[in-house]
């Protein structure tokens, strides 16, 4: 591992048509603003779409939605949830997507302890208690230590807190029930970047360079100094690979 209906937010451009567009997906909870400094940089080059999962409780249908309204042809970028949902898309149309970037993600399915745990956190925020059960599904030592966690964690709630409740049971459904991607991995012949930080203990470093070893053209980075939400914690590092990863 090398260390170093739905609706689509658009952002313009200058650069060439011809060069292909990218298509973001969000993580469990997340909207555009995880993505943000990305896409406002890579803006400048070609077009950028933002496509929410919303509140469906399933990874195939959110694939199936972002299918409906993406780009003929695009490169495409996952974080967490977002990721299971992008390597659904992978599986059904690989012809559609130029490369792929996964962010902090498992091809695996969840394991029968994590799903009880996530039924606990939707009972604890049904029953009121929302922000307890976000602090609990991203606890703050899934993120880089240090003085920027505070900021990372006010973005996330304020994230997570537009879906609601039921935006977060379904949401948490759709990561109980999600398919085991590994056999898709196998198979697909795709240029994917697997994009990790040291200090993610909801998605560890291991497993992602498991996954880029199950594909014939994947690789594993992992940043020092971010945890589950790199493009957050280290934004200008993770959009500086992301544009090496789409010219290169």
């Amino acid at each position: 591992m090398r260390k170093g209906a739905i609706a689509h937010f658009r952002y313009s451009f200058q650069g060439q048509p011809s060069v292909e567009p990218i298509v973001f997906l969000p993580g469990f909870m997340c909207d555009s603003r995880l993505f943000r400094a990305q896409a406002e940089s890579l803006s400048a080059t070609r077009p950028v779409h933002v496509a929410p999962l919303g509140p469906f409780d399933s990874v195939r249908e959110m694939a199936g939605r972002v299918l409906d309204h993406a780009p003929p042809l695009f490169a495409l970028c996952g974080a967490s949830l977002g990721g299971m949902v992008a390597m659904e898309i992978a599986r059904r149309a690989p012809e559609r997507i130029t490369r792929m970037i996964l962010i902090a993600t498992d091809a695996l399915t969840e394991q029968p302890s994590n799903a009880a745990a996530r039924e606990l956190l939707i009972a604890r925020a049904r029953a009121g208690r929302f922000d307890d059960a976000w602090a609990e599904a991203l606890p703050a030592e899934a993120l880089a230590p240090g003085p920027g966690r505070a900021r990372v964690q006010d973005i996330s709630l304020a994230m997570a807190r537009g879906f609601g409740t039921e935006g977060f049971q379904s949401q948490a459904r759709a990561l109980q029930r999600r398919p085991d991607q590994q056999g898709t991995l196998r198979r697909i012949q795709l240029p994917t970047l697997m994009i990790c930080g040291q200090h993610d203990r909801l998605f560890p470093p291991r497993r992602h360079q498991l996954m880029a070893d199950l594909m014939p053209m994947g690789e594993a980075l992992m940043l020092e100094e971010a945890g589950h939400l790199p493009t957050l914690e280290q934004p200008d590092e993770v959009t500086r690979v992301i544009d090496l990863w789409l010219t290169a």
